[in-house]
């Protein structure tokens, strides 16, 4: 009888960077912890995590990230100040975020790039396959990209990561990746990645964006791995590795996302989420959406 895969539970979330792109805002708060609108941008990611089924959570941070785990931690003189209030609607606000997964930490200590941010995660995640959710890239909870990732490789083995077709002038910011066509429309199968190619080098527009599905065979890849561009253990150098030799750890698909994303680590981005997101609030999204057209006419 053939063993069926172990179900995947666990999720990595790299939040080290130091968020530069933000100074000075991020010069004392950590670049997660932004609010897009009410909420800061990590917990959407976790919410998104635990959403495809993946409740054990592992944050690898660095230092001055002390309020991610403030944030995910109970605050009992607030929910006692709450109560005592009768605010039970920013009471279960406050306790939403203590209660969403059981989120576990590790330090990454010397920023070397999201490979070796990964590899912190490997004595956690042990021989399980696990996702990768990078905190700047938030996915729209009615697209269900996740989910289908933790599908594909449930079904086909191996790893998956998400793609998203761009405009071949932006390719050289992404990952790039070769890819051959399947049965299905909206799964490739990945036979090269490229770290950030210039358009004429890169193999095709389909841009790797911030969620993986992974093999644990990617550990041992990555111990492997000398610095790539930037002086950095690129994760796409492992993961091409990986597609070019199929015995390491199966074959590497990729899911083609045609849904709603939203790049809050550039600054321009993180402002039309915070619009679109808002927009589409009952509680703010009429008001709001009436002072936009108006701010709008006036402006043209």
């Amino acid at each position: 009888m053939t063993q069926s895969p172990p179900r995947i539970t666990k999720a990595v979330i790299p939040a080290a960077g130091l968020g530069t792109r933000f100074l000075p805002a991020t010069k004392a708060t950590p670049k997660e912890m932004l609010p897009v609108v009410d909420k800061p941008a990590i917990q959407y990611v976790v919410e998104e995590a635990v959403a495809a089924g993946l409740s054990d959570v592992l944050m690898v941070t660095g230092r001055n990230k002390r309020p991610l785990e403030d944030h995910f931690d109970r605050n009992y003189e607030l929910e006692s100040a709450l109560t005592r209030k009768g605010d039970a609607d920013r009471l279960a606000k406050v306790q939403e975020s203590s209660d969403l997964a059981t989120i576990h930490y590790v330090r990454q200590g010397d920023p070397r790039g999201l490979g070796h941010a990964v590899l912190c995660a490997a004595p956690h995640v042990g021989s399980q396959p696990f996702a990768v959710l990078l905190g700047d890239d938030l996915i729209d909870a009615r697209d269900q990209l996740l989910s289908r990732m933790v599908e594909i490789q449930e079904h086909e083995g191996g790893s998956v990561i998400a793609l998203m077709e761009v405009d071949p002038e932006q390719i050289h910011l992404y990952g790039c990746a070769a890819v051959e066509t399947t049965a299905e429309s909206d799964v490739v199968r990945v036979t090269g990645l490229v770290e950030k190619p210039e358009a004429a080098e890169a193999p095709s527009n389909l841009a790797v964006i911030g969620r993986y599905v992974l093999d644990p065979a990617v550990f041992g890849v990555l111990r492997r791995t000398g610095p790539g561009r930037g002086g950095e253990i690129q994760l796409t150098d492992a993961l091409q590795q990986m597609a070019a030799d199929e015995s390491i750890g199966g074959p590497v698909h990729g899911v083609v996302f045609k849904g709603r994303r939203y790049d809050t680590g550039d600054r321009g981005d993180y402002l039309r989420a915070i619009v679109r997101l808002a927009c589409e609030r009952e509680d703010l999204g009429p008001d709001f959406k009436a002072w936009l057209r108006r701010y709008v006419t006036e402006e043209m």
